[in-house]
């Protein structure tokens, strides 16, 4: 049994990013656990769900680029955010798709790139850096 999602409260624009990190983090786990078979979102909800969380996403990648160069060429982390930067920069220059499984990825991608961001502050002592901009 899955919770219908309210998208009214991620239903934002562009112009508005960076967004809040708690409403990110807070969509990831709604959006996983959709099931296959479920009915209650229309494509249009899949659409929008996949845009906004698309540009998260290269509002994520663009902070972690910007502190990845400050890390050390031979940095483990560095190395791992490069990684994650890659496989980010594969996953939103595919087509856009309206299923769930694309608005799943994306929300995995968002997580990871929040992730990633907060290993950096740890290990980098960039604190407050990220969400300055």
């Amino acid at each position: 049994m899955t919770t219908p999602l309210a998208l009214s409260a991620y239903d934002v624009s562009e112009e508005t990013l960076p967004l809040d990190r708690e409403l990110y983090l807070s969509l990831a786990p709604a959006v996983l656990s959709l099931s296959a078979h479920e009915t209650s979102l229309q494509p249009r909800d899949y659409e929008r769900l996949a845009r906004q969380l698309a540009a998260q996403a290269r509002v994520l990648a663009e902070n972690l680029r910007r502190l990845c160069i400050q890390l050390p060429e031979d940095s483990m982390t560095r190395d791992l955010s490069e990684i994650l930067l890659g496989e980010t920069e594969r996953r939103l220059s595919a087509p856009p798709r309206a299923t769930m499984a694309r608005v799943q990825n994306l929300a995995r991608l968002v997580r990871a790139l929040y992730e990633r961001l907060d290993c950096l502050h740890r290990t980098a002592g960039l604190r407050g850096a990220v969400f300055s901009s």
